[in-house]
């Protein structure tokens, strides 16, 4: 129990730092860890589950996550692709304020 303490406070501290250095909003979910790997961690939080991705040279003991472990995740939202699409086509009809 002393280890995932442990290992709860670290993961917030660096993402913390990360996330402050980022400028972006950052969230918090607390709940019990479903899966683990070195890269990603499913928590469940009541019904929901959510998977988050981990950057392991930045978060030192996610490799430590056990299943039923109970950990609380400092995360922020960051866009992997934006793609916009193009401008509305302008109207043919000439526009009447525009006239002399």
């Amino acid at each position: 129990m002393k280890m995932a303490l442990s290992l709860v406070a670290v993961v917030n501290l660096v993402l913390s730092g990360i996330t402050l250095a980022a400028g972006a909003k950052s969230y918090q979910v607390t709940g019990t860890v479903l899966a683990a790997t070195g890269s990603m961690v499913t928590v469940q939080k009541g019904s929901e589950k959510f998977e988050i991705d981990i950057d392991p040279a930045t978060t030192k003991g996610s490799a430590d996550f056990k299943v039923g472990a109970k950990v609380t995740v400092t995360y922020v939202m960051s866009a992997t692709k934006v793609e916009a699409s193009s401008p509305a086509a302008e109207s043919s009809s000439p526009n009447p304020m525009s006239s002399p």
